[in-house]
């Protein structure tokens, strides 16, 4: 990996969080790294130049210098993109982490000189705790697939699905953390309410849902076994899960959940 020569296009939050856990996590040197944006967009570059990765405004010179090249623009930017790449490539690896849009439309959108990878990694990246999947496309063979393996799964957690899968996975994970905060921030506010600082009710809520999370993950236990462990009969927690019952907590999220998903369909239609 230390000689593979990897190219951004767009350099935004989730693009900027993956090159910075490759390249804090000491798998990709930040020198084989060479990100593009409009000159107009030049300060998205430097948290990137602060890393000492390699910065241009030219995208054509992007994918004629590096060997694989992810696509991390917004997803109403790729036609853009697509205009100024299609059948430009030389045969590299294009990884789009674009939501909703799938590998066929990239490919009619970029040419059929690239192979094809769709990645859906979340913002967790940036702390090593990500949910990434990722599917193989046009051209994409078992050895590109060990190549997203390899790069994602130094980020957290990495596996390959079905494409069909995709959507649903941004809904459970790809969105998943704006619901946690969400979640984290009503359970420390009402800490506050109840007494307690706010930076010690944050640091509480936050460190209580990173533990539950490695719970399931550690133990392989279902989350209703491990509910049932903290819940005694007649105590706190019971009275807790029946005000969380009341007020739809479960299916709120399930359709939270629904939601995400049924917009990303709806983008690549």
């Amino acid at each position: 990996m230390s000689n593979l020569k990897i190219g951004i296009i767009g350099a935004g939050k989730m693009a900027g969080a993956i090159v910075k856990g490759w390249v804090t996590s000491d798998l990709v040197p930040a020198a084989q790294v060479l990100a593009s944006v409009p000159e107009r967009d030049s300060a998205l570059l430097d948290p990137l130049r602060e890393l000492g990765c390699e910065t241009t405004h030219d995208n054509l010179e992007t994918i004629n210098n590096t060997d694989v090249v992810v696509l991390g623009v917004k997803p109403f930017v790729i036609p853009l993109v697509a205009k100024e790449l299609k059948d430009k490539g030389k045969g590299q690896l294009l990884i789009s982490v674009a939501a909703g849009i799938d590998t066929q439309k990239i490919q009619l959108m970029f040419g059929s000189t690239w192979r094809m990878v769709r990645a859906m990694p979340n913002t967790a990246v940036t702390v090593g705790e990500g949910a990434t999947v990722y599917c193989l496309g046009p051209g994409a063979e078992h050895s590109d697939g060990m190549i997203v393996q390899k790069l994602f799964s130094s980020l957290g957690y990495c596996a390959r699905v079905q494409e069909s899968q995709i959507d649903a996975v941004t809904g459970v994970s790809g969105s998943g953390p704006a619901y946690m905060y969400l979640i984290l921030e009503a359970m420390a506010d009402e800490g506050v309410r109840q007494g307690l600082d706010r930076q010690t009710s944050y640091q509480l809520a936050a460190q209580t849902m990173v533990g539950a999370g490695r719970m399931v993950l550690n133990t392989g236990s279902h989350p209703g076994v491990l509910k049932d462990e903290v819940t005694s009969p007649g105590g706190s927690t019971a009275a807790a899960l029946r005000a969380l019952e009341l007020g739809g907590l479960r299916g709120t999220m399930m359709s939270a959940v629904s939601a995400a998903a049924d917009r990303c369909r709806d983008m690549n239609n």
